[in-house]
């Protein structure tokens, strides 16, 4: 049985590439040669007068894609009209439908599925003209039809919304303030926990859920259901789906997508109350944009989660997806930046340091952001921040094509974006494929816990934390606010209070005290005060930090050397743990003399903000990166001695080659707002009403089959066909009499932040209903 009858493969690894029998010359029977393909946003014209994409559109890696199109430009052949000249008419073979029981869909592991056998059941199409790399479609920039932007950021540690009404565009309107928070704390943003009742319905986020449980009985708070830094599950889930479960505080599972549907929803009444409040019209939920943001370095998968969450929190319909946008956060972070202000930013290369104090030793070389800090707190009675109309003064210093470094510095992640300035329209252009890890301040966190079980063992830790969870947060939280104010040469010593149900609790199930277990533990770096508390010295907070601020310093570091980066003249320093004076000094220290370092004053809300921008102008990053290499499955004619033995399949007296990967796009390719990859399709069998293509991604692109080592199913795209129209008088195709196969066109669009797929049945003009999941199992 045939799974595809398929057209060239777009590209293959060069020992495939050059021989020149395995695509012969002339199309015959069931595949075609790919001069159909569409390319690029820059052309160039032939002496014929045809235009051609240019070859510099493509990776260095394609290398049969720039073949082909050398040998099409050498003959004189118009791109455009290849596929009419060349293209024979296409044998249809039956094709059997997919055994969705015998499907597996890998997680992040990159394996190999266990036998071609399963790889041949998963599509059931065939596909008409291969356009492999994609294709330009001007879209002009139309005004905005939503009254409001709100925009979500949603963080690891801390979270809040903001919104902008479209016809005042230049004022971002900030949230109210939390309740509750922890003294001398500007509480911009919430943090990011949930409580659920024992009976799972939502009880309160952020302060209110925190202090709520903070008072529940230590037995009581046992039934109930804490969460807390759960964005982080999302990361680094290799297998996430609907059906992903996070664990409560207090061990008790709910799914995943469950807790983060309350936390939107909690957003979306808060969000809409306020938008009313301010607003002079009657505003329908049509009406509002919705932004959330997520980490650039997440995945296909995690992205469609927050999506799937929105809906499940009724910020919007299923039905009308383009009222909710997914912003990367250190490109809603660079957008941003491009209105600031001279005296809105800290310029740490204008700060000089020696051991961590200014010049004259006098102070610590933090004050100067402590003072914008404050000053920015003093201002925010109002609420309402105003942004350039244009671009701000620090962005008239940079000229076209000057590249600059996003560090968004979060809680749980960090993300590093290579933007470059295209003038004079201000709009910007991906460099760099995004990258980063979990590198965010949760590390330090982790650092303290395992601190704890060094002195007083892992094993009470784990008994505590799951006996006295609301003690447990209480200790947490006492280390976070301590962990703010840590500094370069700080003298003093951070306390830290321990709960007293800690110290009752190890004093009964060790028979000694926390004092003496800190004795016995010969951690010198911490003592132990009498006022209950654990004193943490410089050395110790400085063993805390090194290792996540290593990580961040190495990575930068690893991005700079990469040829697209160099020449960097700005590194802006944005996310909540950049507020750090531990992070800056150490950012600071590594790449004061290579670059300028800049740092927002309300650093922790520029994401916010730049989401607000970004909803308001979608198109303002014109070209992004692609972080994978995505393609599909399809046969090729089998050629002996080139292709193994296991991917021969024989159909019809014909003999194919298996489980060949078609690209997409290609691994760090650059991909332009509005371009698109085009393929045709046409239904198995007569009558058949669902299309289904399997998506196959790697973390490479030598690749030649999609059962290659680091190949991955990655998702579906599923077209639901409409009854096809009666064509009154027609005929059949090539081979006689018999009703004529249909033709359904798939657009897959990978320039915007999310992966998105239309369809159109070319014979009636008529839309197909077309839908791209990367979360079934």
């Amino acid at each position: 049985m045939v799974r595809l009858a398929a057209g060239r493969q777009s590209s293959t690894s060069s020992s495939i590439s050059k021989n020149k029998d395995f695509y012969p010359e002339k199309p015959e029977g069931h595949y075609f040669l790919p001069l159909g393909l569409q390319l690029g946003s820059s052309h160039r014209v032939h002496p014929s007068g045809s235009e051609h994409p240019t070859l510099g559109d493509l990776p260095a890696n394609c290398k049969s894609l720039r073949h082909t199109f050398r040998e099409a430009y050498k003959k004189g052949h118009s791109v455009a009209t290849a596929s009419k000249e060349t293209l024979a008419p296409v044998k249809m073979a039956d094709v059997v439908q997919p055994d969705t029981n015998s499907l597996q869909i890998p997680g992040d592991d990159l394996s190999v599925p266990s036998s071609p056998a399963t790889a041949r059941m998963d599509c059931s199409i065939t596909p008409l003209t291969p356009s492999p790399s994609p294709r330009v479609e001007v879209r002009p920039r139309m005004a905005c039809p939503f009254s409001v932007v709100v925009a979500i950021d949603f963080g690891t540690t801390s979270s809040g919304y903001a919104f902008s009404f479209t016809k005042d565009s230049d004022a971002i309107h900030m949230m109210k303030r939390w309740e509750g928070g922890d003294p001398g704390v500007a509480n911009q943003k919430s943090p990011t926990c949930l409580l659920l009742t024992p009976d799972l319905r939502f009880h309160s986020f952020g302060f209110a859920a925190r202090d709520f449980y903070h008072d529940l009985d230590p037995e009581e708070a046992r039934h109930w259901l804490y969460f807390d830094k759960f964005k982080m599950k999302i990361h680094s889930t290799s297998d996430l789906t609907m059906e992903t479960e996070l664990d409560a505080v207090s061990g008790r599972k709910v799914r995943a997508i469950e807790v983060f549907a309350h936390a939107l929803r909690f957003f979306r009444e808060h969000a809409l109350k306020e938008v009313k409040d301010q607003s002079s019209s009657v505003l329908e939920g049509e009406d509002i944009r919705w932004v959330i943001t997520v980490p650039a370095v997440w995945r296909q998968p995690a992205k469609q989660f927050m999506r799937e969450a929105a809906y499940l929190a009724g910020l919007l319909s299923p039905d009308c997806p383009e009222q909710l946008l997914i912003a990367l956060e250190p490109e809603a972070a660079s957008i941003y930046c491009r209105k600031l202000r001279l005296h809105q930013v800290l310029d740490l290369s204008l700060q000089p340091i020696m051991n961590g104090l200014d010049m004259d030793g006098s102070r610590a070389f933090d004050s100067s952001f402590r003072q914008a800090r404050e000053q920015l707190r003093r201002s925010r009675h109002s609420r309402t921040f105003l942004v350039e109309s244009g671009t701000g003064e620090l962005w008239s210093e940079l000229q076209t094509g000057d590249r600059y470094i996003v560090a968004d510095c979060g809680g749980g992640t960090v993300d590093l974006t290579v933007h470059q300035i295209e003038q004079p329209q201000g709009t910007l252009k991906e460099l760099y494929k995004a990258s980063g890890g979990p590198y965010g301040s949760v590390g330090v966190d982790l650092a303290f816990e395992a601190m704890l079980c060094q002195i007083f063992g892992e094993d009470f830790i784990q008994s505590f934390k799951a006996k006295r969870p609301a003690a447990w947060v209480d200790l947490t939280i006492a280390f976070e606010a301590r962990k703010r104010t840590a500094a370069p040469g700080r003298a003093n010593a951070l306390n830290i209070s321990l709960p007293f149900s800690f110290i009752d609790y190890y004093k009964r199930h060790r028979g000694q005290s926390v004092e003496a277990a800190l004795r016995k533990s010969n951690m010198n770096i911490v003592k132990w005060s009498s006022q209950g508390m654990l004193r943490l010295t410089q050395e110790a907070m400085n063993e805390l930090f090194q290792p996540t601020i290593v990580n961040i310093v190495k990575h930068i570091e690893e991005l700079m050397v990469k040829p697209e980066v160099h020449g960097v003249r700005f590194l802006f320093l944005v996310g909540g743990f950049a507020e750090s004076p531990m992070l800056q000094k150490a950012i600071q220290k590594a790449f004061g003399r290579k670059c300028r370092i800049i740092i927002p004053h309300d650093v922790g809300l520029t994401i916010l903000k730049g989401a607000v921008l970004f909803g308001l102008d979608p198109t303002v990053v014109r070209v992004r990166r692609c972080p994978l290499t995505y393609g599909v499955g399809v046969l090729n004619r089998f050629v002996e001695g080139r292709h193994p033995r296991d991917k021969l399949l024989i159909k019809d007296g014909r003999e194919w080659c298996t489980d060949i990967f078609d690209r997409f796009v290609c691994l760090d390719q650059s991909v332009a707002l509005g371009e698109v990859v085009r393929r045709s399709y046409t239904p198995a069998r007569l009558g058949q009403r669902k299309i289904i293509i399997n998506i196959y991604c790697s973390a490479v692109d030598d690749i030649t089959y999609i059962s290659d080592p680091g190949v991955r199913k990655c998702g579906t795209i599923t077209l639901d066909l409409p009854e096809p129209l009666p064509l009154p008088g027609a005929v059949g195709g090539a081979g006689g009499g018999g009703q004529e196969r249909r033709e359904i066109t798939a657009t897959m669009q990978f320039g915007d932040t999310e992966i998105k797929v239309t369809a159109a049945d070319v014979m009636s003009n008529r839309s197909v209903r077309a839908s791209i999941d990367f979360l079934s199992n």
